[in-house]
């Protein structure tokens, strides 16, 4: 709100869930990868197993080549994507957790330094050094994922937060904990999803027991996330809930996407015990690649699962997903939205049709294309009266946030739009929105005529 829209043909929200789903698939894989390779080499040197030190030696080339190139590119480009299409939440959370931050780039120039070492030196000093090194690979990155989990979870949990804005209560928020075992399993998965690869590689007499070895931790993984996730599914506020469990959920399509992980986490629990465990012998390419589509599957349905219920926040009960707190309401409602995104008033003019255009990119734009990503054009009505009913409802929707105290959660499931932001602005602010609106959903030919000049 504070800062010029990034304008992206795609949708801001999309490309940042492409960049971060595949990065988090990596970098969990990096966590659990250190864990099993360390385990891994660590056994096979105590009883002498050629084979088991070998698919280690294989799994830390691949743990080079995912985690510290693609993983550490792409981390990168979370900061740049995110830092772009939502500046206010990215700078709300530095304030709050620089110190965080900070601790956590720590831990990853420690785990990027072992990892390094860890694969240059394979038969250049001593097995026990080497297994050492490993460890310190893993524990820096375990540490890794305890901050940064604290703050991703703040952002849909910030609990005692609200009212206290201490770091502690916003760190160790209600979803902290569940989290964390969650996770702790999906990097078991993803270690699991990217070894049973190297682990075909092995000679046809080793084959079927580092098969089996690699589904006890697959097993593991999947009930651990199981767990996990229903621990962290009941440590949601019922606010939180009701947008995606129970007979009549708010948001449908996320209800679907709860139903996908489970099915999916099945499908990797199944694999596991079918394939690796039972038939070990079957544990080729193939067997692989449908352990890597499950557990992604699992990962990606709940990862989709978790920003969806941040709907409409950034923050939850703090942010809007247009960069508007909650306690700015009542102030912007009185001066007008763009008092606020003056960068955005800099560009309307005296034209009540660019003074909507103007309202509608600071206050819908961040999550709204005209005709890509969650096109306007294709959602609104043909009827103004309608157009302008929805614009009020939003409107009176601000009071369901502004007439409660902090920290108290707001009830989506009683609101007309509980995936959307209320609208917030003056009257005429409202009006300027709907005949912009108007004109939009009908020929469009006029908005592009003046989008051109």
């Amino acid at each position: 709100m504070d800062y010029p829209l990034w304008d992206i043909a795609i949708g801001g929200s999309m490309l940042m869930a492409l960049v971060a789903v595949t990065h988090v698939i990596v970098s969990h894989f990096a966590i659990g990868g250190g864990l099993v390779i360390a385990v891994t080499e660590t056994l096979a040197v105590r009883r002498g197993d050629h084979e088991m030190r070998e698919l280690a030696r294989r799994s830390s080339f691949m743990l080079i080549l995912v985690s510290t190139v693609f993983g550490a590119i792409s981390g990168v480009g979370i900061w740049v994507v995110a830092g772009l299409i939502s500046p206010s939440a990215i700078t709300a959370l530095i304030r709050n957790y620089v110190w965080g931050w900070a601790i956590e780039w720590v831990f990853f120039i420690v785990e990027i330094v072992a990892a390094l070492v860890y694969f240059a030196t394979w038969d250049k000093v001593s097995k026990r050094v080497h297994v050492m090194i490993g460890w310190i690979y893993f524990i820096a990155a375990y540490l890794s994922l305890v901050i940064i989990n604290g703050i991703v979870t703040f952002m849909l949990t910030p609990g005692k937060w609200l009212e206290t804005g201490a770091f502690w209560d916003g760190f160790f928020n209600p979803t902290y904990w569940p989290s964390l075992v969650l996770r702790t399993g999906i990097t078991l998965i993803m270690a699991t999803a990217f070894m049973l690869l190297p682990a075909t590689r092995a000679t046809v007499e080793a084959r079927p027991r580092l098969a089996r070895y690699l589904g006890l931790w697959l097993v593991a993984g999947a009930l651990i996330s199981y767990g996990g996730y229903r621990w962290w599914e009941a440590a949601l506020p019922e606010t939180v809930q009701a947008l995606f469990m129970g007979t009549s959920p708010a948001l449908t399509a996320l209800a679907g996407t709860r139903s996908f992980l489970m099915w999916a986490v099945a499908a990797t629990l199944a694999l596991a015990v079918v394939f690796l465990l039972l038939l070990p012998k079957t544990a080729r390419v193939p067997v692989a690649i449908l352990v890597m589509l499950a557990g992604f599957s699992f990962f990606g349905g709940y990862e989709r699962l978790r920003e969806g219920t941040r709907k409409p926040f950034l923050i939850h009960d703090f942010m809007f997903s247009n960069g508007i707190r909650v306690d700015e309401i009542s102030k912007l409602n009185e001066k007008g939205v763009l008092s606020k995104a003056r960068w955005a008033a800099h560009q309307a003019g005296d034209d009540t049709i660019d003074q909507g255009r103007a309202v509608f990119r600071a206050q819908c734009a961040s999550c709204h294309t005209l005709e890509g990503y969650q096109g306007i054009n294709a959602l609104l009505p043909d009827d103004p009266d309608m157009i302008m009913g929805v614009l009020f409802a939003l409107w009176e929707q601000g009071e369901a946030y502004t007439s409660l105290e902090p920290g108290q959660p707001v009830d989506k499931a009683a609101l007309d739009y509980p995936y959307m932001p209320p609208f917030v602005g003056t009257e005429d602010e409202l009006a300027a929105l709907a005949e912009y609106l108007g004109e939009v959903s009908g020929s469009g030919t006029a908005v592009a005529m003046r989008e051109e000049q």
